[in-house]
């Protein structure tokens, strides 16, 4: 093939690729993960990857960043076939990847990150470091202190570090997955005004997404994967409405807009008072059954320290935290599997379930006492259990031999809600649940928080104001430990206000 002949037809664009994959295959065992890709990527573009979780997005992108090779098919980088045997060589490449969990070191400044591991690098005078960073950093519009330490930044202000990073090493295509998960609305849309101003000056950018809103806003070209292979690509400008992108995505119409039927709200399921330690400052809130409280903020302020205490992993140092009518710490002696609190962490690879384990065990993580028999466990029935859980919530491939780790992140979850569901709790902790699904795996698990609500209070832990102002009845915003507001979503001033209650401003 000439490099004529590799030129994209989308928008009738008459330039060469920065990077081009031709007929990229994947495997792991018998999963085929990417199954004969091609897929160009232009240097001045903004192109989404869409997919279903578990289509194969996040395999692509490891190949484009250097951690998995391609079976079969090859890689191109300005017309030439190239085939990294490392994150280090993508790099070297001009390839980077920004990923949701940043890797820097906090008791440095952002001049000291931006240059670690750079030849000749740490040679700069400190004054040097900050100004090239400076300047590199005006020139992309990152507004950021190049003298400040990490340690002392928002998510936002982090990510913009990680940017600069990729930028310093001149990549030229670069590549976000679910880059605002942890941003607030406004550094959202400063990120945004970023990826616009690198696509301007010639960048190629990747953006992995499944905000359909944020997907039309940003990009000029979108790419859906299905089942492994590339389902469709076209103009942004083609789309009418994320409904519509969405039934391409998926192949059947999707309504996010849920209608929340009203419930009676019964007893206080969580008392809340005072509540301080590390990370929290005087919390106070209460949770009745019927209810779905969301506790909304920008990662890190003070969210998963919350949750440690109302599941039971840490003390209370300060305050008083009641569950379900009991003080904390009576109700830990000795609560039951059944009927009491539930918790889905947001970490479902992790600390939801164990990878190596099928379905079937998985179940008995938090259920084995009501398969105990004496000192017998009732396998039969926790397999039929489970089978009842992965038809219910269509856990796909619907194989309770399964592993974890061979689930998407969307059907593990749906697993993972199905389990505690099943245990009936008067009180269920949601962290994060839909964190990385697409339209579909949300539409599933917002329906199942919905009915939990019938039997339970739901503790809605996000950072995805969609899903609070869809789901809850109130809504507590915090920033560094403290509450900085908690009220109904009806409340339609104080929800305007919501995106700088997240950045600590209180006026």
């Amino acid at each position: 093939m000439t490099r004529a002949q590799s030129r994209t037809d989308i928008g009738a664009v008459d330039v060469l690729p920065l990077v081009r994959l031709a007929g990229v295959t994947k495997r792991f065992g018998q999963v085929l993960a990417n199954d004969g890709i091609s897929l160009s990527i232009m240097p001045g573009r903004i192109k989404a990857l869409l997919g279903e979780n578990g289509a194969g997005k996040s395999t692509l992108m490891a190949m484009l960043a250097g951690r998995f090779q391609p079976d079969d098919g090859h890689i191109e980088v300005a017309g030439e076939r190239v085939r990294f045997a490392s994150p280090r060589e993508a790099i070297a490449a001009g390839i980077g990847m920004v990923y949701q969990h940043f890797m820097l070191v906090e008791n440095m400044t952002v001049a000291e990150n931006v240059l670690l591991g750079q030849e000749g690098g740490f040679v700069l005078h400190p004054a040097a470091m900050r100004r090239k960073v400076g300047e590199l950093a005006e020139r992309f519009g990152l507004g950021i202190d190049p003298g400040a330490r990490v340690g002392g930044l928002s998510m936002g202000e982090r990510q913009r570090v990680e940017i600069l990073k990729l930028l310093y090493r001149e990549s030229q295509v670069l590549i976000f997955d679910e880059p605002t998960a942890v941003l607030t609305p406004v550094e959202a849309e400063s990120l945004f005004t970023a990826l616009r101003t690198m696509s301007a000056q010639g960048k190629a950018i990747v953006f992995i997404s499944h905000k359909l809103e944020e997907v039309l806003s940003l990009a000029d070209e979108i790419a859906i994967l299905r089942r492994g292979r590339i389902e469709g690509e076209f103009l942004a400008s083609e789309i009418e409405s994320p409904s519509e992108l969405a039934r391409r995505m998926v192949g059947r119409d999707v309504v996010l807009d849920i209608k929340r039927e009203a419930v009676v709200h019964g007893r206080q399921v969580l008392d809340v008072r005072h509540l301080s330690g590390p990370g929290l400052d005087d919390v106070s809130f209460d949770l009745k059954r019927g209810e779905i409280l969301a506790i909304v903020g920008v990662a890190g302020n003070g969210q998963q320290q919350l949750v440690e205490v109302v599941c039971g992993l840490s003390r209370p140092d300060s305050g008083e935290v009641d569950i379900l009518g009991q003080s904390w710490a009576k109700f830990f002696q000795s609560r039951d599997w059944k009927g009491a609190l539930a918790w889905i962490p947001e970490d479902r690879a992790g600390l939801a379930t164990c990878r190596t384990l099928n379905l079937t065990d998985n179940l008995l993580l938090t259920t084995r006492q009501g398969f105990a028999q004496g000192q017998w466990l009732e396998r039969a029935r926790a397999r039929e259990t489970a089978k009842g859980i992965v038809r219910e919530h269509n856990v796909q491939p619907g194989n309770i031999e399964a592993q974890a780790w061979q689930l998407s992140g969307g059907n593990l979850q749906k697993f993972v809600l199905g389990r505690e569901l099943y245990r009936e709790p008067r009180l269920m902790v949601a962290e994060q649940p839909t964190q990385g699904l697409d339209v579909s795996a949300t539409e599933a698990v917002w329906q199942r928080l919905l009915e939990a609500r019938k039997t339970a209070g739901v503790l809605l832990v996000t950072g995805d104001l969609t899903e609070a102002l869809t789901l809850a009845d109130r809504v507590v915003v915090m920033f560094r430990g403290r509450v900085m507001g908690l009220f109904p979503v009806t409340d339609t001033a104080q929800v305007e206000r919501i995106g700088s209650l997240m950045a600590g401003l209180k006026e």
